[in-house]
């Protein structure tokens, strides 16, 4: 499909008609009050749309590659936790997580069969790798001091697992249209093509932006035989499709093309949105998260993937990722936001990290294998550990229920929609008040950038 994206300005003035239309008419869309954010982008206030809870904006972050007992395998009530994981059928201690990780360990698909092996859940370390060993790790209290603060003081789900037994490409995809289209693993690009971006000053992407040669292999759900190959440009209907035709304002912040990071924005593999007038008026550079947050610019529903080395991505430093994610959700705490947020954070797979649960299985292609999930709200449930079995279409679920949208696919329908982590009869006296914290002091670089990293980045805020 030939991109129909619109010029900026003719956007824009597009955008003040059709807004001020809509507010003559007296409907829900962009209004005459506030039709510029500041930022030059037409801003709906999401207080003056109607939704089924007292929830006014949803924050959905995604950051990458850890599981739940590697995460929070010391958290006390949490269930089905150890210390001793379970290596080609012996019991082997989990050792202290580190900052950094030495390396990647194996995340794909083929690793995923692996690790699980058949229900045993113990081939974690069955790969030819010098990190290998990092797989049975596991974080103490200090080493993920915010997370565990806030999985104290609101909720902190142990059941939760992602939507696709595999890498993160699929999982991305869950979190925006609860399907990954058939797409079990990652895309696969030649040297040769990724090269042409390379020459552009243009960082990998796993979207319809990709050049020629970028492929994808299509699976079916009910029996995994793969069906073909195709580009990875999907044609199947998103939650922000859906927003948008009912006059809600959504956003994705995610790395811009020539960051790494870029990979994680799902929508650039939504023909309907990164081929049209969608991609540039609701797309945004995660860059200016904080500040739209601190000038209250958040649209109703957002969706959020960091920068390659603030995503907790193995090599990089887990304090420069829960830095990262402290500066938003302080952010959003000490917003005029925060008295009506709903705030969900998750990882979009284990990584090669030990987990000691058994995925359920939905379909050939998922679940994968547990990650945490913090939900964080002043309307949230205090100290709740939560056992509901849940996946990355559940937040999608909240989203669908709270503005009137359509379940896009079953897995949405057939999921909960995390009503019960709230409380919605909490008077706002009695809201949780917002608990900002200080960012942590991370340890010393390593001597030399590690191996499978993209080096030193140039912006470094930790």
């Amino acid at each position: 499909m030939a991109s129909q994206r619109v010029p900026r300005r003719t956007f824009l003035r597009r955008a003040a008609v059709a807004g001020g239309a809509v507010a003559l008419a007296g409907a829900g869309g962009f209004g005459l009050k506030e039709l510029l954010d500041g930022s030059g982008r037409p801003f709906q206030d999401p207080t003056t749309l109607d939704t089924r809870w007292p929830i006014k904006r949803a924050v959905y972050v995604m950051l990458e590659n850890r599981s739940f007992n590697h995460m929070f395998g010391r958290f006390p009530g949490a269930r089905n936790v150890t210390l001793t994981g379970v290596r080609d059928g012996s019991e082997v201690p989990l050792t202290a997580a580190p900052e950094w990780l030495p390396g990647d360990l194996p995340h794909d698909r083929i690793a995923a069969v692996t690790d699980i092996h058949d229900g045993r859940m113990d081939g974690f370390a069955d790969f030819d790798s010098s990190t290998i060993g990092f797989a049975y790790t596991v974080h103490d209290r200090d080493g993920i001091a915010n997370w565990w603060h806030w999985a104290e003081n609101f909720v902190l789900c142990d059941n939760f697992f992602s939507s696709a037994n595999s890498a993160s490409y699929p999982n991305h995809l869950y979190m925006i249209a609860g399907t990954s289209g058939g797409a079990f693993d990652n895309p696969g690009q030649s040297p040769e093509v990724l090269k042409i971006r390379e020459d552009q000053g243009l960082a990998k992407t796993w979207g319809c932006d990709a050049p020629p040669g970028a492929y994808v292999d299509i699976y079916s759900y009910e029996t995994g035989e793969k069906l073909h190959g195709a580009r990875p440009c999907f044609t199947f209907d998103t939650q922000g499709q859906q927003l948008s035709r009912k006059q809600v304002d959504w956003a994705f912040y995610s790395a811009d093309d020539t960051e790494d990071g870029y990979i994680w924005n799902a929508y650039s593999a939504v023909d309907g949105v990164r081929n049209t007038h969608l991609w540039d008026e609701h797309v945004r550079d995660v860059d200016d998260l904080i500040g739209d947050v601190k000038a209250n610019r958040l649209p109703a529903v957002t969706w959020v993937t960091p920068r390659y080395e603030f995503s907790d991505h193995p090599p990089y430093s887990t304090i420069w990722a829960q830095n990262w994610a402290t500066e938003l959700i302080s952010a959003l705490m000490q917003s005029p936001a925060w008295e009506h947020t709903a705030i969900f954070v998750t990882w979009d797979e284990w990584g090669g990290t030990y987990d000691p649960v058994e995925p359920p299985k939905l379909d050939e292609l998922g679940l994968g294998i547990r990650v945490p999930m913090l939900v964080i709200s002043p309307y949230a449930n205090r100290r709740m550990i939560d056992h509901e079995l849940g996946e990355f279409t559940s937040p999608a679920k909240f989203i669908a229920d709270n503005w009137g949208l359509s379940h896009l696919t079953d897995r949405i329908a057939n999921t909960h929609n995390f009503e019960h982590v709230f409380d919605f009869t909490r008077t706002r006296a009695n809201l949780l008040a917002p608990d900002p914290l200080p960012i942590l002091k991370p340890g010393p670089l390593p001597e030399k950038p590690p191996g499978d990293s993209i080096g030193w980045p140039p912006k470094i805020s930790y």
